[in-house]
């Protein structure tokens, strides 16, 4: 399906003369360019933008960065480096850097998860694997009742907090982590368009279906509903595609 879709861009390049993602932009307004933009991308070009437009933010989006650092394979992450390099000419851990500073930095830098001790917990997470961090959290659950996220105060003024709760649902359950983006994007005072379109799009060729099943467990009602009532028009329709739901 993907290979089909970037011989369909090639052959408009050559015919027309055109870069095709320009084309989009220019003649794509609001949301529905947003959400076809990130579409026609190749993947890990696709994340190499989002990851930019989160940095680039007048606050930026770190939870962005957060999700591929946890959710990715090394070589995924790799991949994602190595298109961010070709597409911006700058090095994906270098902007990072330049944007962040203090505990946040470090968390980032190191895939850092704390409680109290910042340097114990960077140390367990830089030296164990994602099985390994799983079976921590687990560990953690029986021996105090409570999911280690319950224990860490997502406190919206501290950033750093913000990013550990994030990586560490990211690493428990990525599945049940774009679930819940789903619903705080759909419910939460307002939708969030931005993280709609990236959950739908991202997971669209991956693991949708599943996220679209906790959803409507966690919601009793279906992701396409839900989306259909927040969304209209162009925008509405092309991301009930994506869902596999045909007006």
């Amino acid at each position: 399906k993907r290979s089909s879709e970037e011989a369909d861009q090639a052959t408009y390049e050559e015919t027309y003369q055109e870069d095709l993602i320009k084309r989009f932009e220019s003649e794509l307004h609001g949301n529905f360019e947003k959400a076809m933009f990130r579409w026609v991308l190749d993947p890990f070009d696709r994340d190499a933008v989002l990851a930019n437009v989160a940095l680039k933010e007048s606050n930026p989006d770190y939870h962005v960065i957060v999700e591929l650092s946890c959710v990715y394979s090394p070589e995924e992450l790799l991949a994602v480096k190595r298109a961010y390099q070709a597409r911006y000419h700058h090095c994906l851990e270098e902007d990072l850097a330049s944007h962040i500073s203090g505990d946040l930095g470090k968390a980032f830098l190191h895939n850092a998860i704390k409680d109290k001790n910042h340097e114990e917990i960077t140390r367990i997470v830089g030296t164990r694997s994602k099985a390994q961090l799983v079976a921590t959290f687990n560990c953690y659950k029986d021996e105090y009742g409570a999911s280690i996220t319950k224990h860490l105060v997502n406190d919206p003024a501290n950033p750093y907090l913000a990013a550990v709760s994030t990586a560490v649902r990211c690493i428990k359950d990525p599945k049940k982590y774009y679930e819940k983006l789903l619903r705080d994007a759909l419910h939460n005072h307002g939708i969030d368009e931005n993280a709609l379109t990236r959950v739908i799009v991202t997971r669209a060729e991956k693991d949708l279906k599943d996220i679209k099943e906790l959803y409507y467990k966690r919601n009793s009602v279906t992701l396409d509903h839900a989306v259909a009532k927040e969304t209209s028009g162009d925008y509405e329709a092309f991301l009930l595609t994506l869902l596999g739901k045909e007006n």
